[in-house]
C-alpha cells in the first residue's frame, strides 16, 4: 500500500467542514450536499425522528459494511469516513482498485441523537452496542436491517477510545486499537475471526510506520449482546477500529489523519487480498492496558511539613456545553501512581500543591488551575 500518496493526498481530500469532537447530523448534512445523490439513503429514523443516512460506493463483488458513531460521542472515524469519500469521488488508482473489487455501505453516524447530546448512548439511554440481540431501538434495527439486506462478506465497526488507554503496559499510548471480535464464550479462533485478525495485522504493518508501538489490542471479552461479536457469530469477518489519543491532539484531527489510512488499509489488503503471512502475527499487537492519566503532577505535598511525597492524576471530563465541547480537568487519584503515565507529566520536585482558591484537593473536583509554590499550571489541555 501507498503510505505516501496517501499522506500527500490527505490534506486535499480533508472535508473542512467536520474539525473538533462534536459531529451531528447538521455538520455531515452540509458535507452530504457535496456528494452525489445518487449513492446516499436514508435508512430510517433515530429515537427523535433525526435521519439515519447510507452512502454506497464501488460496484465490486466484495461487500463491506461500514458504521461509525454507534456510541455518539466517538466521532473521529465519521470525521475519516468523509475524507475518504472525498478521496472515492477523485480519479485515484488507489481507490480505484478498491472500489472495483468492493462495494461498500456506510453508516457515517447510526446514533445522531447521542450525537446532537455528545453521550454514549441513544436519546431512550440505551448502549446500542449491547442492544444487538433485544433489538430494542429504532437504531440497533436500522443498523441489523441494513446488514440482513446488504448481507456483507466483512463489516468495520469504527469506534473511539478514551485517553486512559495504553498500547500494553508500558509508557506507549494507544492512538488506535483494534479487535477481531470473539463469536463465543470460548473465543474459538474459527476460520472468519482469523481472516479479521489477518487484515489487522496488515493494518498494523502498515501503520508500524506512522505510530511505532502506538497500536493496541483490544479486550476480546465475548458478549453476545455486542454487534460486532454477534455478526462475528453469524460467520462474517468482523473489526473493531477504536481511534485513541495523539500527544496533544485532544481534537482528534491527527488521529483522523491515522484512521483514514487505517480505513482504507483495511479496504486495500481486502480488495487486493495482499495479506502476507497469518493470523498469528496479531497476537504481537500488545493487549490495551489503561496506564494513561492526562496530567500526573509528580513527587509534590499537599500540606507544608508532609514528609511523604504523592502524585496527582488529572483526568478531563467531556461537557457540551451550548453545542460546544469543553475539557474539564478533575482530580483522579491522590498516591503514588509508579505504573502509570500521564500525556503531560509536571515535576512538582517536593513542593507544596494547591488550587488558586488555596482549597483542598479532593478526588472528583474540578481544578484548572493549580499553585506550586508561586509557579501557576494551567491544567486544560
Amino acid at each position: 500500500m501507498n503510505l505516501e500518496l496517501l499522506n500527500d493526498v490527505f490534506s486535499s481530500v480533508k472535508t473542512t467542514e467536520l474539525y473538533g469532537r462534536y459531529i451531528t447530523n447538521s455538520d455531515i448534512e452540509k458535507c452530504l450536499e457535496k456528494l452525489p445523490k445518487s449513492k446516499i439513503s436514508t435508512l430510517g429514523y433515530s429515537v427523535e425522528k433525526r435521519p439515519i443516512y447510507s452512502l454506497k460506493f464501488g460496484h465490486g463483488p466484495i461487500k463491506i459494511l461500514l458504521w461509525s458513531q454507534m456510541h455518539g460521542n466517538e466521532s473521529t472515524s465519521t470525521k475519516a469516513l468523509f475524507d475518504c469519500f472525498n478521496l472515492f469521488e477523485t480519479e485515484n488508482n488507489f481507490t480505484k482498485g478498491i472500489l472495483v473489487q468492493c462495494t461498500l455501505v456506510v453508516i457515517p453516524i447510526l446514533n445522531p441523537d447521542g450525537a446532537e447530546k455528545y453521550t454514549r448512548l441513544n436519546a431512550n439511554l440505551v448502549d446500542l452496542n449491547r442492544d444487538a440481540q433485544n433489538l430494542s431501538q429504532p437504531e440497533s434495527k436500522i443498523l441489523r436491517q441494513a446488514y440482513d439486506d446488504f448481507m456483507p462478506n466483512y463489516c468495520f465497526n469504527l469506534h473511539g477510545q478514551r485517553t486512559i488507554f495504553s498500547a500494553g503496559k508500558k509508557n506507549n499510548v494507544a492512538t488506535l486499537s483494534f479487535l477481531s471480535p470473539s463469536q463465543d464464550e470460548e473465543r474459538s479462533l474459527t476460520d472468519n475471526r482469523k481472516v479479521a485478525m489477518a487484515i489487522i495485522a496488515e493494518i498494523n504493518t502498515v501503520l508500524q510506520n506512522e505510530i511505532p508501538n502506538g497500536i493496541g489490542r483490544y479486550d476480546d471479552g465475548f458478549s453476545l449482546s455486542c454487534v460486532g461479536d454477534t455478526f462475528q457469530n453469524l460467520g462474517v469477518p468482523t473489526l473493531l477500529y477504536e481511534a485513541g489519543h495523539y500527544t496533544n491532539d485532544y481534537e482528534r484531527e491527527e488521529v483522523r489523519r491515522l484512521m483514514f489510512i487505517a480505513i482504507l488499509s483495511g479496504l486495500f489488503t481486502i480488495a487486493k487480498e495482499v495479506v502476507i503471512g497469518g493470523y498469528e502475527r496479531y497476537f504481537d499487537i500488545p493487549e490495551n492496558a489503561k496506564c494513561f492519566y492526562d496530567i500526573i503532577i509528580r513527587d509534590t505535598k499537599l500540606k507544608a511539613g508532609d514528609t511523604d511525597l504523592i502524585d496527582v492524576a488529572i483526568q478531563y471530563e467531556e461537557v457540551l456545553v451550548d453545542k460546544k465541547l469543553h475539557f474539564v480537568p478533575k482530580i483522579a487519584k491522590l498516591e503514588k501512581l509508579l505504573n502509570h503515565f500521564g500525556h503531560k507529566e509536571v515535576d512538582a520536585k517536593g513542593r507544596v500543591l494547591k488550587t488558586t482558591e488555596n482549597s483542598e484537593l479532593i478526588l472528583g473536583n474540578e481544578i484548572v488551575f493549580a499553585m506550586l509554590n508561586n509557579e501557576e499550571i494551567l491544567l486544560k489541555p
